[in-house]
């Protein structure tokens, strides 16, 4: 198995219900190890270049505004299999049909608002880690 790196984003709604030490904890927990953190608001331009996949759906710009509507810990992991690793951790994208045990399971109830973003493939990993963190 390869060492990989996620970008992983502790979202809006998260860091406003004071969860995002016991979501860094989860990740640490798995064995992932953090070589990249920072605290900030995400600007429309930066949430525009992450989502651009979806520039063309109709949610774009519900996912634009929510991504910039308050403070997110932004972070890049790296480990074993990492990004698949990160993902088991936070859960299927809808919390209603998550495990109990994983982020979005435990603490979230709408797809929109979902407390947790993780890189879905070694490709996104590096494009959106380089969004983020362009000094990486």
């Amino acid at each position: 198995m390869a060492t990989e790196k996620t970008l992983i984003l502790v979202k809006p709604d998260a860091f406003a219900r004071g969860l995002t030490g016991e979501i860094i904890a989860r990740f640490e927990r798995k064995g992932l190890k953090i070589i990249a953190a920072k605290h900030m608001t995400v600007t429309e331009d930066i949430a525009k270049q992450h989502y651009a996949e979806h520039a063309e759906r109709p949610f774009f710009g519900e996912l634009v505004s929510f991504i910039t509507s308050g403070p997110i810990v932004a972070l890049v992991l790296e480990g074993e299999s990492a990004i698949k690793a990160a993902r088991q951790v936070i859960g299927a994208t809808n919390p209603l049909e998550a495990a109990t045990g994983s982020i979005r399971g435990d603490f979230a109830l709408e797809i929109g608002t979902n407390m947790v973003h993780g890189s879905d493939s070694p490709e996104s990993g590096i494009r959106e880690a380089g969004i983020f963190f362009p000094e990486l």
